[in-house]
């Protein structure tokens, strides 16, 4: 079975970080790129970061440029978001998902539906 299981989310102070980790098992890693996004009710889901885990090809949505990296462990199947100098816009709920390679482009793989897999939420809280 296909499985992403997302965790790492919390309740942070602003300026303060959080490391997401996404775990991947169940289809072959390697062809796929990763990517976090967020939501907050009433509004769409957005992609924050993706990654191509075989090339290491990276993409940061303007907003988390700089503040946000994303890494991935091939060893472990697993995606990394480190979140830094949060603040409260960063509030959301965080998803990671998996879509295959091909597709990746200038903005790494964009659009929500482009992806096959999805984990489940982490909630990010950041207090002021």
């Amino acid at each position: 079975d296909v499985q992403l299981q997302a965790s790492g989310g919390g309740v942070v102070q602003a300026g303060g970080s959080l490391r997401l980790s996404c775990a991947a098992s169940g289809f072959i890693f390697v062809d796929y790129g990763i990517g976090w996004f967020r939501q907050v009710p009433g509004k769409e889901r957005e992609v924050v970061s993706s990654i191509n885990v075989s090339d290491g090809r990276t993409y940061y949505t303007g907003s988390v440029r700089g503040r946000f990296t994303i890494s991935s462990d091939n060893t472990k199947n697993t995606v990394y978001l480190q979140m830094n100098s949060l603040n409260s816009e960063d509030t959301a709920t965080y998803y990671c998902a998996a879509a295959y390679q091909q597709g990746w482009g200038p903005r790494g793989i964009e659009y929500a539906n482009e992806y096959e897999f999805w984990g489940q939420g982490t909630q990010v809280t950041v207090s002021s």
